[in-house]
């Protein structure tokens, strides 16, 4: 069994995922937990099959789900490795994890891996998605879910951290083949982000992270976020979408690459947006 890291996996429903990722990942020989939300389907069959220990908790958000898996599994290695069911390593990023030694890392706490995203079959290379690190892999007991906010979740970790440029994570969910299932999805996820950004303009809610410009890939987009609460709403979601199109070259993308800018740096921050609205009237009284 591998003494250095151990595999963390959210999972719903993902009898069409869960395979293609415990396949990527299997000679790694590492232990891996599965924290499921109650799947109808054949993803708890299919843990079981690969050796998988699995658990069984209600989704309210990712944070809190991820919070919630690194709180309830006995990790016995010193190093944890959390991965989303429509993921898989590349053999690159495998021979970087097979080699992986604790002893030469013994100053760092967190490593972030390089990520590819694909929609409907296409690599989105540009629009400011790509490269795009992800903090991954961190130490056992010392990274932590980021739960300062409902959708956008991070892990965290104190002290040194280094970036692995080479070897990916491959995230495709299938399930957006169908376009139906990703809109009904960020229906769901504008809510949250609404709520969370009113909870923010109350003081509810602070950032985990400081905010710099040049610190870590984390660090670096609280920076980013931190300018977008402050940009009107209604506007902000043209003002990005223009960013990312033209400055971030998403317009290279293609016709199917092209449809994804659309959709989720435009259309679903507008809705975003005006949900806010919608409920600052609420509160407002109007």
């Amino acid at each position: 069994m591998n003494k250095n890291f151990s595999f963390i996996i959210l999972t719903f429903n993902e009898e069409i995922h869960l395979p293609r990722l415990l396949n990527s990942i299997k000679d790694l020989n590492a232990a891996t937990f599965i924290l499921d939300s109650g799947s109808t389907d054949n993803t708890l069959a299919i843990a079981r099959n690969f050796g998988a220990e699995h658990k069984t908790n209600s989704f309210i958000n990712h944070p809190k789900q991820w919070d919630f898996a690194l709180k309830n599994f006995n990790i016995n290695t010193p190093w944890t490795i959390g991965l989303d069911a429509d993921q898989v390593i590349t053999p690159e990023l495998f021979k970087q994890l097979n080699g992986f030694n604790d002893e030469k890392h013994l100053d760092i706490n967190g490593i972030f891996f390089n990520r590819k995203n694909y929609f409907q079959g296409k690599w989105i290379r540009y629009g400011g998605y790509y490269p795009l690190y992800l903090l991954k892999m961190f130490r056992t007991g010392i990274g932590f879910s980021d739960l300062s906010e409902n959708m956008d979740h991070r892990f965290i970790t104190p002290g040194k951290t280094v970036t692995w440029k080479s070897g990916h994570i491959l995230e495709e969910n299938l399930k957006e083949n169908d376009l139906s299932f990703w809109l009904a999805k960020h229906k769901k996820y504008s809510d949250l982000i609404a709520e969370e950004e009113i909870e923010r303009s109350y003081k509810f809610r602070q950032q985990t992270l400081k905010a710099n410009l040049f610190g870590n890939p984390n660090e670096q987009k609280a920076w980013m976020k931190k300018i977008w609460w402050k940009l009107p709403l209604g506007l902000r979601p043209y003002l990005y979408y223009s960013y990312r199109m033209i400055l971030q070259l998403g317009i290279l993308d293609g016709n199917t690459g092209r449809r994804f800018h659309y959709l989720q740096g435009l259309w679903f921050r507008r809705l975003v947006d005006k949900k806010i609205k919608i409920l600052k009237s609420r509160r407002e009284g109007k």
